[in-house]
C-alpha cells in the first residue's frame, strides 16, 4: 500500500512539472484580435499554462518543447458564448432530455465536450441543461482533468416558467416531471430570487433566464414574453449580489426590451429585435449573442431528425428576421458577441457560423474578434482567454491558409492546444488525406 501511494506521488509530482514545462510554438502566421493584426513567422512561448512572450522567430530555443506550426495561421483558443454541450444530444426530438438518466447525459455531454475542442472552441459559455447541475459537474470534470473539453462556465438551469421556453414540453399531461428538471421553475419575483441563490449555492457561474417562448419547444411562442419584467428584474438583482450577471434567452421584441431594462449582460438569440431594441442595447453596453448559423442547420436537417413541424414552422418565421437584424446591429455598433446553441446543431460545426457573421455585415477580422476578445470581455474572463498576449492562458488553434481571406477555413481547424499542452495535433507533414 505505502508503495503504490509514493507511487502515486511521484506520479502526481511528474504531472505537475509536465504542466509547469516551457512550450514554444512556432506561427508561420500569427492573427493578433487584440490590435486587429497579422504578425509574420512568430514565436508564442507558453511556460505554466499562460503565454510568457511573443515575437519573431529567432530559431529553436535550447529549452523547452516545439511545436511547429509554420506552415499554419495561429489563432487565440476560439470562444462560444452560447453552447449546450452538458446536453450532450441534438434537439430533434421534444421529450429527449427525459429518455436518459443523469448519468448518461453527463457521459453525452463528455463525449461532446471532446469535439467542441477538437473544433478549436478552448471556451466555451454553457447557457442551460434542462437536467439542473449537470453542466456544473461536466465543467468541474474538465477542471480536474478527468474529462477533456473546452473551459466552461455555466448556468445550472435555466430560469423559466412552468410548461416554458426552458422547461422540457410535449409529454403526455400525467407523466411526473423529475425534481432536477425543475431546479429553475419560477412563479413569481420572490421564487426567481430563490432559485437565484439555490443556482449560485450549487455551483452555476451566471444565470440564464428564458424571457421570452422559444423556437424548439412545444407550444411555446418565440415573440410571447414569459418570464414578467419584475420577475427578470429580481433576477438580475439577486445575481449581481453574487458578483455575477444574468442573460436573457430572448426572440420576441418586448421580451428583448423587457430583459434590457432588467438589467441583463447579453440577450441571447435576439431574433425579432427592432431599432429600437438596438439602439437599447447599444446604450446600456449590452451584447447580442446572435446565432445565425443554425436556422438553416434547422432548415436542412430537422425533418430528417424528427423535429416537430411546429419548431420548423417558427425556425421559418423567425430565421431571416434574425439575420437582418444582426445586420442592422453591426452597422449600428452594437457588441456582438459569438454564440451558435451548439447542441441544436450537430456538435462540432460553430466555425460555420464565421461566413455567415461576414455575409451579414463583418470583416472577418471582426468575426475573429467576436469570437476571441469580445466573447471573452462577455465572459468576464478577458485576462485569462481571447488572446495571446502575455498572461493569457496558452489556447490556440491552427488553420491552413488565410482565414482573413477565406473565413471559411475556421470550419476546418488543424490543430489545437490548451493551456499548453496539445490537443489535436497537426496532421503529418506526408501524411495522405
Amino acid at each position: 500500500m505505502r508503495k503504490a501511494l509514493l507511487l502515486a506521488a511521484t506520479l502526481f509530482v511528474a504531472a505537475g512539472t509536465a504542466r509547469a514545462a516551457t512550450v514554444h510554438v512556432h506561427a508561420g502566421h500569427l492573427i493578433d484580435p487584440e490590435q486587429g493584426r497579422v504578425l509574420a513567422d512568430q514565436m508564442v512561448t507558453v511556460v505554466d499554462g499562460r503565454v510568457t512572450a511573443i515575437g519573431p522567430w529567432k530559431g529553436a530555443p535550447a529549452d523547452g518543447t516545439l511545436v511547429d506550426w509554420s506552415a499554419y495561421t495561429v489563432l487565440p483558443g476560439l470562444l462560444d458564448c452560447h453552447t449546450h454541450i452538458a446536453d450532450g444530444f441534438d434537439q430533434g426530438d421534444p421529450i429527449a432530455p427525459l429518455r436518459s438518466t443523469a448519468a448518461e447525459s453527463v457521459l453525452r455531454g463528455a463525449a461532446m465536450a471532446k469535439v467542441e475542442l477538437d473544433a478549436g472552441f478552448t471556451s466555451v459559455r454553457d447557457v442551460g441543461v434542462y437536467r439542473g447541475l449537470t453542466d456544473v459537474a461536466l465543467r468541474d470534470a474538465i477542471e480536474k482533468g478527468v474529462v477533456e473539453g473546452p473551459r466552461m462556465i455555466v448556468a445550472g438551469a435555466y430560469i423559466t416558467i412552468p410548461g416554458g421556453g426552458g422547461a422540457v414540453t410535449g409529454f403526455s399531461p400525467d407523466v411526473k416531471i423529475p425534481e432536477d428538471f425543475q431546479y429553475g421553475y419560477v412563479r413569481n419575483a420572490d421564487e426567481a430570487r430563490e432559485k437565484v441563490d439555490f443556482l449560485f449555492a450549487h455551483g452555476a457561474d451566471f444565470i440564464k433566464m428564458i424571457a421570452t417562448g422559444a423556437v424548439l419547444a412545444v407550444g411555446s411562442t418565440p415573440g410571447a414574453l414569459e418570464l414578467t419584467p419584475e420577475e427578470m428584474k429580481a433576477a438580475c438583482d439577486e445575481a449581481k449580489l453574487h458578483g455575477s450577471y444574468c442573460i436573457a434567452h430572448a426572440h420576441g421584441t418586448e421580451g428583448i426590451k423587457a430583459a434590457i431594462r432588467a438589467g441583463v449582460r447579453s440577450v441571447e438569440h435576439a431574433s425579432l429585435i427592432d431599432d429600437e431594441g438596438i439602439a437599447m442595447a447599444k446604450k446600456a453596453g449590452v451584447w447580442l449573442d446572435m446565432d445565425i448559423y443554425d436556422g438553416d442547420w434547422i432548415a436542412e436537417e430537422g425533418a430528417k431528425l424528427g423535429m416537430p413541424e411546429e419548431y420548423l414552422r417558427k425556425n421559418r418565421e423567425t430565421t431571416e428576421e434574425q439575420r437582418q437584424g444582426f445586420a442592422k446591429a453591426v452597422k449600428a455598433g452594437v457588441k456582438l458577441s459569438f454564440g451558435t446553441d451548439a447542441g441544436v446543431y450537430r456538435y462540432g460545426l460553430g466555425g460555420r457560423q464565421f461566413a455567415y457573421m461576414v455575409r451579414y455585415g463583418m470583416t472577418p477580422m471582426q468575426a475573429i474578434q467576436a469570437a476571441t476578445v469580445v466573447s471573452a470581455q462577455l465572459m468576464r474572463r478577458e485576462r485569462d482567454i481571447g488572446a495571446l498576449s502575455p498572461g493569457h492562458y496558452g489556447d490556440m488553434i491552427a488553420v491552413a491558409g488565410d482565414p482573413l481571406k477565406n473565413i471559411r477555413l475556421l470550419e476546418d481547424v488543424k490543430g489545437v492546444i490548451k493551456g499548453g499542452e496539445v490537443v489535436k495535433a497537426v496532421p503529418a507533414v506526408n501524411s495522405p488525406p
